[in-house]
């Protein structure tokens, strides 16, 4: 795995606050908004909900202070290391409720977006540089041939736009989620976006994981020297996985007319990682619908947005598009759109002898014993009436209803040719016509 070292690409943090990048307004309105809403009176409390440094929370307590917003408690408190207690005067708490009612939100300031289309490029996902060894790894867990990889490689490491086809049940999913585990390292994700002045949130607990090891705690009494932007959560590279469930609105920024605020669409939450879009052509939206809502993003690595207010901005398109799909890309695409998609890998079910061999290693995680009468009645008797087509999700199905019939018959685990054939009866309906 490829796990660098936060610093190496870390957002360094704001040493004034003119380095946030916010207007002092938006500082000062979000600080008020924070202490009113979590009723906090320490600089250390405010800095850590608002993930800034002391020194400049401090700054802006003073700020407030100079306007009649806050004051001073004249209560030292002990056991915050002798730290005054500050609260909101009357205007301070008008001056809240005013702001409130522009914008719920509070707590962790936003990064400016210009900002943070710096800090895309610093970590983009078409600078990782995959070899065969970290693919094969993360794929381990799957019996793939050799010319799949010599394909999906080069794709990954691209950072372009793929789309796996072909039969299903052949583990274009568990292939997608191997990709997603090979890139193995971790980017900053801002909690919160600033454009226009207003707020847009980004980070997700759903769709980011977040490293705690990596937090920078304002209070520790270790700093070092180049500490990042607490604005940011050190995150595993983020992956967003959408099937059926899939709409074009789900695209868009969501407005919030309660709040006043907006959040992130899916594709600005995947930004650094991967954007997988599970069995196309099962959503409500027609296939060649999604994909030329994507056209402009793949092609110039950027997004268009839109406010409620109608203005339209632009925010960076960093990430990996994986398409997964059974049908056949002829029936679902014009050529227009499959010039678009950077890489076309066929995924086609296993060989005999990978059939064999996933069959054996799903046996054994089962701890189901092989039986050579079993397999010989599975290969030679059952697979011919279909055609001997292998697909990658039959030795589990198989060995998992045996394993059921076992456990309701109060046997030990075994396969037999019997077995075999109640199990095989489940996979497939029979072609015949019920009565109505």
């Amino acid at each position: 795995m490829n796990m660098q070292n936060p610093d190496v690409t870390a957002p360094t943090s704001p040493r004034t606050l003119a380095d946030t990048g916010l207007p002092l307004v938006m500082l000062r309105d979000i600080l008020i908004k924070t202490m009113f809403r979590m009723n906090l009176d320490l600089v250390s409390q405010i800095a850590r909900v608002i993930c800034l440094p002391p020194q400049l929370t401090q700054e802006l307590v003073d700020l407030a202070r100079g306007q009649r917003l806050i004051e001073a408690t004249g209560t030292l408190h002990a056991t915050s290391g002798n730290e005054m207690g500050y609260q909101l005067t009357d205007g301070g708490k008008a001056r809240a409720l005013d702001a409130l009612g522009q914008s719920e939100y509070y707590g962790a300031m936003p990064v400016p977006l210009d900002d943070y289309r710096s800090q895309v490029e610093r970590q983009s996902v078409r600078n990782i540089k995959l070899t065969r060894a970290q693919l094969t790894s993360a794929m381990g867990h799957l019996i793939l041939p050799d010319e799949l990889l010599d394909h999906l490689g080069p794709a990954v490491t691209s950072g372009r736009s793929i789309l796996m086809y072909g039969p299903p049940g052949n583990g274009k999913s568990s292939i997608s989620n191997g990709i997603r585990d090979a890139l193995g390292d971790r980017i900053h994700v801002p909690r919160a976006l600033e454009y226009s002045g207003q707020v847009i949130t980004v980070y997700d607990p759903i769709v980011h994981r977040s490293a705690e090891a990596a937090v920078d705690d304002p209070n520790s009494l270790r700093r070092t020297s180049n500490r990042f932007d607490n604005r940011y959560v050190w995150c595993e590279r983020p992956t967003v996985i959408t099937g059926g469930e899939l709409t074009l609105d789900m695209l868009d920024l969501t407005y919030n007319p309660v709040a006043r605020t907006y959040q992130a669409p899916l594709q600005l939450k995947a930004t650094g990682g991967i954007f997988i879009v599970d069995d196309l052509g099962r959503q409500a939206e027609p296939p060649q619908k999604l994909v030329n809502r994507w056209i402009v993003p793949l092609e110039e690595g950027r997004d268009i947005l839109a406010l409620q207010s109608g203005e339209k901005f632009t925010v960076p398109f960093d990430t990996l598009v994986i398409f997964s799909t059974n049908f056949h890309p002829n029936e679902i695409f014009d050529g227009a759109a499959l010039r678009r998609i950077f890489f076309k890998i066929k995924i086609e079910g296993p060989t005999q002898e990978n059939f064999l061999k996933i069959f054996a290693m799903v046996a054994r995680k089962r701890k189901m014993p092989l039986d050579e009468a079993a397999l010989l009645h599975l290969m030679k008797v059952k697979f011919p009436t279909i055609g001997n087509r292998y697909a990658n999700y039959m030795p589990v199905y198989l060995i998992d209803q045996m394993a059921a019939v076992c456990e309701f018959e109060g046997l030990p685990y075994q396969m037999s040719p019997a077995l075999i054939d109640r199990a095989w009866s489940n996979m497939f309906v029979r072609d015949e016509t019920i009565a109505r």
